[in-house]
């Protein structure tokens, strides 16, 4: 059937992922440093990830493909959680789609997920941005911080820490075992100085809000090549724009002449480990 959908060009696409938290049906994913439809079952055609490409690399067409289908795009959502849950369901109801709410909602009655507040409400306030923005509150029981605030001393070793301001030519930096932490790690992982820095060098950056990063792939190329570091590891935070400096560090080692070790850790908002691998 001919219908309206995306179309990514290939050859503007600068691999940021503004598009992916824009994107409510999950259509969107990062395949080899570049944006991508995964399927034309997944894409609405409704084109809200328009407008948040930088490049302007996103566009509407109206081509041959497959009908959209919400119960496949249902299965896949809700493997991310409830607040994607809910973005999709906002964005349904926002676009009139409501055939599609109605299959959304069957979806997750039979699968038994019910939704902390009513994703009908009218009071729910409408949130199109990217998820890593999103307010949130979490409840902490006053023991367990109280028992991490003990005198428990820094593990840091050296200054200065943002990725702007390090040199690859410092003491610190050679042969050491590098950790590039996204900025909001540390605040949100209570045992990140004993369990993750302790040992190593630090370097941080934000994927998302940093200008200049095309700086940080030729630093973390000098490290490796230049410092000779022993192991990058890099920690990042779950929610989808950070994945952008994960994507840098591996751009940046694929160019090095040398080859080490790369490890990626995903922290949960709560400052839980989601993931933690070699790439």
């Amino acid at each position: 059937m001919k219908r309206n959908i995306i179309t990514i060009n290939q050859e503007s696409c600068t691999g940021c992922g503004e598009c992916i938290p824009n994107c409510p049906e999950g259509a969107i994913q990062m395949i080899d440093g570049k944006a991508r439809l995964i399927s034309d079952l997944f894409c609405d055609g409704l084109g809200a990830c328009l407008g948040h490409c930088p490049a302007g690399a996103i566009t509407i067409e109206e081509r041959e493909a497959e009908p959209y289908d919400e119960r496949k795009v249902m299965a896949n959502i809700v493997k991310q959680g409830p607040n994607t849950i809910k973005a999709h369901l906002d964005h349904l109801r926002n676009h009139g789609q409501h055939e599609f709410l109605e299959q959304a909602n069957e979806y997750l009655a039979e699968k038994g997920i019910t939704m902390a507040d009513n994703p009908k409400s009218p009071t729910t306030p409408h949130f199109d941005g990217c998820p890593g923005s999103r307010s949130m509150a979490f409840k902490r029981e006053n023991a367990a911080v109280e028992t991490a605030v003990a005198d428990v001393p820094s593990a840091l070793t050296h200054w200065p820490l943002q990725m702007h301001l390090i040199s690859p030519q410092a003491p610190q930096y050679q042969g050491a075992d590098l950790l590039l932490a996204a900025d909001c790690v540390a605040y949100s992982l209570g045992d990140f100085h004993h369990n993750y820095l302790k040992g190593r060098a630090l370097a941080i950056a934000c994927p998302k809000l940093d200008e200049g990063q095309e700086v940080y792939a030729e630093k973390l190329k000098a490290l490796i090549d230049v410092a000779k570091i022993n192991t990058l590891t890099v920690m990042i935070m779950q929610v989808p724009c950070c994945g952008g400096l994960l994507r840098l560090a591996q751009n940046a080692a694929a160019k090095a002449s040398r080859k080490i070790p790369i490890k990626s850790i995903v922290v949960g908002l709560q400052g839980d480990i989601l993931r933690e691998e070699r790439v």
